[in-house]
């Protein structure tokens, strides 16, 4: 009887948590298209900025700004952004597996690495194995502006025109399908426009002149990155949240069919050995 009641007890434990991962389920689903509407959207926006800047660099040069000026590599930092929270499948360990390996492997060479930390699980990995953090932030919303991110562009465009780092990176989980999110590394700066490849001979006009248009849209362009960034690392943590919870709610149903057998065979046992013990009180009586 005993055995019964721990079993039911099991079935009753396992119902409520596939209801719980189910709502979770639901509720990824309806954060995940509204961050994939967002990171779609923004996708136009940033490729766009490039080209601009492409044809601005083809016709300045790369030495016209601090934010293209290329120097020997001593020291990297690096925007490293991760959820939060958990429960999305693997996820944050590829990507904190990826930013790990890049991090020793530059240390190998020789050229030490400093992080500015996005969501507490990238956080909480690097000081784990005692990696200096420049800053972190945590408490992101599922619905980041532009200005929200703002304070982390300005600390690696002030670090990298003060000479205190010579490369950033930026370390994101990009967002490929709904069952595929990919760890990327990106350079972030200096700066690297794709080439301008004019199929026509068209000059373009810039207003008041190209040396001022190029300094206020490269910053732009590095605020603009970042934030597409985090959009990207926030569709992929739905997405992988999602199809983590659906694969919970699934193993729970499972689970909940084998026990549910295994309590019917032992309450049939039950009833067998029940009524031979009363078959065999009947023949000794007679």
């Amino acid at each position: 009887m005993a055995n019964l009641r721990t079993i039911k007890r099991r079935i009753k434990s396992i119902q409520s948590t596939a209801k719980i991962t189910k709502a979770m389920e639901m509720v990824a689903t309806s954060k995940m298209k509204k961050a994939q509407e967002r990171d779609l959207a923004g996708r136009p926006y940033a490729e766009k900025i490039q080209q601009v800047l492409g044809d601005l660099v083809a016709q300045q040069g790369a030495a016209s700004h601090p934010l293209l000026e290329r120097r020997e590599m001593k020291k990297i930092e690096i925007i490293y952004i991760t959820p939060d929270r958990g429960l999305c499948g693997g996820l944050v360990a590829n990507v904190n597996r990826a930013t790990g390996s890049f991090v020793v492997d530059t240390a190998q060479r020789g050229v030490p690495s400093v992080l500015v930390t996005i969501g507490r699980k990238g956080r909480d990995y690097m000081l784990r194995y005692g990696r200096e953090l420049r800053a972190e932030f945590t408490g992101m919303t599922d619905r980041p502006t532009l200005l929200d991110t703002l304070p982390i562009s300005k600390i690696v465009i002030d670090d990298y025109t003060s000479k205190n780092c010579d490369v950033v990176y930026l370390a994101y989980t990009k967002f490929v399908t709904t069952m595929t999110q990919r760890p990327v590394m990106q350079q972030l700066l200096p700066v690297e426009p794709t080439k301008s490849e004019r199929k026509t001979e068209v000059e373009y006009i810039y207003e008041p002149n190209r040396k001022e248009v190029m300094a206020e849209l490269l910053p732009r362009f590095v605020e603009m990155q970042v934030y597409h960034a985090v959009l990207e690392s926030i569709a992929s943590e739905q997405s992988a949240r999602m199809v983590a919870m659906r694969n919970a709610s699934e193993n729970a149903n499972e689970l909940v069919q084998e026990l549910t057998l295994m309590y019917n065979k032992a309450r049939q046992e039950m009833i067998t050995k029940e009524l031979l013990d009363i078959t065999g009180g009947a023949e000794a009586l007679a």
